[in-house]
C-alpha cells in the first residue's frame, strides 16, 4: 500500500471485568474481540502477530513503541497476521528501518486488524497480572460501553477451545530435499515456518500435514521421526490429536513436541495440563536445562501449561527444564521411548538463538535411532 493521509479516530478497548479504557484508532476501523494477553518483547512484532499460537487473542505489546522499523514480507511466521486485536501505547505510522516495504499502520489496515493506541499499557498489564487472562473488545466504530458490554459477553472462554485446526495448513506440503537421508513427519496445529526451516536446515526433508490427518496417513510418508508443533487454543480440547500422538509413541519413533505439541505429549501420557493465570509471552524468560545445569533466556507464548505434580509423580517421564521465574514445566522427555518435548520455542523467531541446540538433539536421535 502506498503512504497516505490516514485520521486516527477515537477507540474504546472494555475488558470483561467491566474496565474502560479510551485511545485512538490503529489499523483498521472496526470492532474486534478475544483473550487479552502481552507480549514482554522489545523487538520482533511482525513476527509475533504472524505467529499462529496467537489466533484467538487481542494483544498488548509491552514496548512503549511498536511500529518503528516498520514491515517487511520476510519478517513472518505464517501467511498473515493472526491476533485478532493489538493495543499499544504508541503504534507508529512513521518508521525508520531502510530495508522496509511498509509502515505497520498500512500493514494491520491492509490485514484488516482492528487496533487502539494511546493507552497505559503499564497499568493495563498490570491489571491483567493481578486478575488473570480475559476476554476483551477494541471498537473504533462503537462508542456505546453498553452495547460492546454485551457483544462481550457473547464471547467464548479460551478454556475449551479447539482452534489448531482453524490455523492448521490444509493441504500437505514439504520442505527440504527430497533426497535427504532422514525425512520428519510434522503436524501442523499451527507452527511457524522458521521451525520448519531449522529442521530442513539440519538436512531433513519434512513433510507438514493438517492438524487432523490419521496415523496411517502420516506412515505413508514412511518418516524418521515425528515433529508435534505449536498452535493455539486448549489442548485438553484436542482429543484426536492425542489419540495420534499415542500411536505416534507405539512405533518407537523418535518425537520432538514444541508448545502445544509438549503439552500434547504430556496428555498423551496421561499427564493433565491447565490454564494459566495469565501465560507467558515475551523474549526474555529463564529456563533452566536441569540436564547440563545450564541457563537459557527463551522465547515463549503459551496460555497453558502441564501439571507440574503430575508430571514429577509419573514413573515414565523425567522433567528436563523448568522456569526460573514461577517453576513451572518448560521441558520433559520419556524414559522408556525416544520423546521429548519444550513448552517454550528454541526457533526463536523473534529472540535469542540459546536454545537451538534441541533442534540438533532432535536430529542426532533420530541418527542414533
Amino acid at each position: 500500500m502506498s503512504n497516505k493521509e490516514i485520521v486516527s479516530v477515537p477507540a474504546l478497548l472494555v475488558l470483561e471485568d467491566g474496565m474502560v479504557f479510551q485511545g485512538q484508532s490503529f489499523g483498521k476501523i472496526g470492532t474486534s474481540h478475544g483473550e487479552l494477553c502481552f507480549n514482554t518483547g522489545m523487538t520482533g512484532y511482525q513476527e509475533v502477530f504472524t505467529d499462529p499460537s496467537y489466533f484467538g487473542q487481542v494483544l498488548i505489546m509491552n514496548n512503549v513503541h511498536t511500529g518503528n522499523y516498520g514491515v517487511k514480507p520476510g519478517d513472518v511466521e505464517s501467511n498473515s497476521v493472526k491476533i485478532k486485536g493489538l493495543i499499544g501505547r504508541n503504534l507508529e505510522e512513521r518508521y525508520s528501518r531502510i530495508m522496509a516495504t511498509d509502515s505497520l499502520q498500512n500493514y494491520l489496515i491492509e490485514q484488516e486488524v482492528v487496533s487502539i493506541e494511546d493507552i497505559d499499557t503499564r497499568a493495563l498489564v498490570s491489571h491483567i497480572r493481578e486478575k488473570g487472562a480475559m476476554n476483551c473488545i477494541i471498537s473504533s466504530e462503537n462508542m456505546d460501553v453498553d452495547s460492546l458490554k454485551e457483544i462481550l459477553a457473547s464471547v467464548p472462554s479460551m478454556d475449551g477451545l479447539e482452534l489448531a485446526s482453524v490455523v492448521s495448513t490444509k493441504e500437505i506440503y514439504h520442505v527440504g530435499d527430497p533426497n535427504a537421508e532422514i525425512r520428519i513427519a510434522v503436524l501442523d496445529f499451527g507452527v511457524k515456518r522458521n521451525i520448519i526451516q531449522c529442521l530442513a536446515d539440519r538436512g531433513a526433508y519434512v513433510r507438514v500435514h493438517p492438524a487432523k490427518t490419521s496415523f496411517d496417513e502420516l506412515l505413508q510418508f514412511d518418516p524418521h521421526g515425528f515433529f508435534i508443533s505449536n498452535g493455539p487454543g486448549d489442548p485438553a480440547s484436542m482429543g484426536y490429536a492425542v489419540d495420534t500422538v499415542k500411536k505416534i509413541l507405539d512405533t518407537k519413533k523418535p518425537l520432538f513436541g514444541i508448545c502445544l505439541g509438549h503439552q500434547l505429549l504430556a496428555l498423551a501420557t496421561g499427564i493433565p495440563t491447565f490454564k494459566m493465570h495469565h501465560g507467558h509471552r515475551g523474549l526474555n524468560h529463564p529456563v533452566k536445562n536441569l540436564m547440563t545445569g545450564v541457563c537459557e533466556i527463551t522465547t515463549q507464548n503459551h496460555g497453558f501449561a502441564v501439571d507440574a505434580q503430575a508430571i514429577r509423580n509419573q514413573a515414565n517421564t523425567e522433567v528436563t527444564h523448568i522456569n526460573l521465574n514461577d517453576d513451572s514445566i518448560e521441558g520433559f522427555r520419556l524414559k522408556d521411548r525416544p520423546a521429548f518435548s519444550v513448552q517454550y520455542h528454541p526457533e526463536a523467531t523473534p529472540g535469542p538463538h540459546d536454545s537451538r541446540y534441541l533442534f540438533d538433539d532432535f536430529i542426532n536421535l533420530i541418527k542414533e535411532q
